[in-house]
């Protein structure tokens, strides 16, 4: 007996969301075993068999700590602010085809509906810095929406590029347009490799990664906008930011590296698109220990002065070559 379509789709969201909140859980793991690696340090070991067991363990901690609330804060804001910064965060994913027919929801708008919501966890973290009535969480929580909003259109812009020249906004059709291992659009000639190393830098900025963490320097702001959060709430932001960061490494793979497809039977798809995008988060991570904080002029200036007019050139040419006949798009 077939299930209903909506209890099927509850049932495929709900294996989805645990998928995603398990490998967020060891992809932590997995960047603070990497930065050891790069800095000729252990990492974390003593937990379970090679430290395996430590990501459990810090849910544990997390989930035993006292829930402290300011007694200045505003009470409604602060409170319902992880929820806000979380549920946009894990959304992204429900257009996420990991292989042809499996995944939540392939729209036929996939790559718009990604960028809109992508955007809306801005709302959550500037209402854990206001919420919070501190002064270094409301510094933090301006500096961010100054950054994400700078970095935001050069990241739609060059997510747009391999869009055009496929002539979809369906992931799978972006996917498919991408056969052959040269004919991933990270290797179409000139437009593709600048288009994802922009679309690598916007991200970078996005994630508020190093070089572009000034939210959350710890030099001057401690935790950033977080500061006062403590307990499950510390966990749920640090799981949203997880979230997206991986949310973003998927997109980046589906649009560049050309997603499930790759050598032997396709049943192998969804094993490559993992490790594409792990590919693509290794790299963020790689310089994120790599570099040091820039200042928040020169952060604004790379954008607003070099990267937001590149990606726009970048389009417009992309558009050009398709308009000319150089895309099956």
């Amino acid at each position: 007996m077939s299930l209903p379509p909506v209890l099927g789709h509850v049932l495929v969201g709900f294996i989805v969301l645990n998928v995603v909140i398990g490998m967020v859980t060891y992809v932590t793991l997995l960047e603070r075993k990497f930065a050891a690696r790069m800095q000729s340090r252990i990492g974390p070991y003593y937990v379970g068999p090679h430290g395996l067991l430590q990501p459990i363990a810090d849910a544990l901690k997390l989930m035993l700590k006292e829930d402290i609330v300011p007694a200045a804060a505003d009470r409604w804001v602060y409170n319902l602010a992880p929820l806000a910064f979380l549920v946009p965060c894990v959304l992204i994913f429900a257009t996420i085809p990991f292989a042809p027919g499996l995944g939540v929801a392939d729209l036929n708008i996939g790559v718009l509906f990604f960028l809109a919501v992508s955007s809306l966890e801005i709302v959550g973290l500037f209402m854990g810095g206001w919420g919070s009535n501190n002064k270094y969480a409301l510094l933090s929580a301006m500096r961010a929406v100054n950054q994400i909003i700078s970095y935001d259109l050069p990241f739609v812009f060059t997510a747009l590029v391999p869009v055009v020249l496929a002539g979809s906004l369906r992931m799978s059709d972006i996917v498919a347009a991408q056969t052959g291992f040269f004919g991933w659009y990270v290797f179409y000639p000139v437009l593709g490799p600048l288009a994802c190393l922009a679309f690598l830098v916007a991200t970078l900025a996005a994630e508020n990664r190093v070089p572009f963490d000034i939210l959350e320097a710890e030099s001057e702001l401690v935790a950033g906008f977080r500061v006062e959060y403590s307990g499950m709430k510390f966990a749920l932001i640090q799981l949203g930011e997880y979230a997206h960061m991986i949310g973003t490494s998927f997109l980046g793979a589906l649009l560049f590296l050309g997603g499930w497809l790759g050598p032997g039977p396709a049943w192998l798809g969804p094993l490559w698109f993992l490790l594409k995008a792990m590919l693509v988060f290794l790299v963020v991570t790689w310089v994120r220990w790599s570099f040091v904080r820039i200042r928040v002029d020169h952060i604004l200036a790379i954008s607003w002065r070099l990267l937001l007019p590149a990606s726009v050139v970048l389009l417009l040419a992309t558009a050009f070559v398709v308009a000319r006949g150089g895309s099956a798009g």
